[in-house]
């Protein structure tokens, strides 16, 4: 099931970078849960041919996950914000502990979008 997930997160953000056969081929497999057979068959190609098709863009995908790191960023921006919404609920701090901790966390979330 994980591997699903973190197929359609690259996919997501990645899948516009594919051709127009590999992202038909990709979202049968990936978000229509198809068969291997299925898609072959209403393709016209061999099973095999999906397979390696399928495994070549899980590839492609992640290559420009290491090279861009995109899904990464939105997961450390994500995981900012709720500190910030946590921050805003927490009545604990002072108004200068509370200006701290949103300067460090503006500074975490400059350097996610660099």
């Amino acid at each position: 099931m994980e591997k699903i997930v973190e197929q359609g997160i690259l996919y997501d953000f990645y899948g516009e970078l594919l051709t127009e056969h590999q992202r038909k081929i990709y979202e049968d497999a990936v978000y229509h849960d198809l068969s291997l057979s299925e898609i072959a068959e209403m393709q016209g190609i061999s099973r095999q041919g999906v397979h390696d098709l399928i495994r070549r863009c899980d590839r492609i995908l992640e290559d420009y996950e290491e090279k861009l790191h995109l899904v990464k960023r939105f997961y450390e921006m994500k995981e900012n914000i709720h500190r910030i919404e946590a921050l805003a609920e927490d009545n604990s701090f002072s108004l200068e502990q509370m200006r701290k901790e949103l300067k460090k966390l503006a500074g975490k979330m400059m350097e996610a979008l660099v």
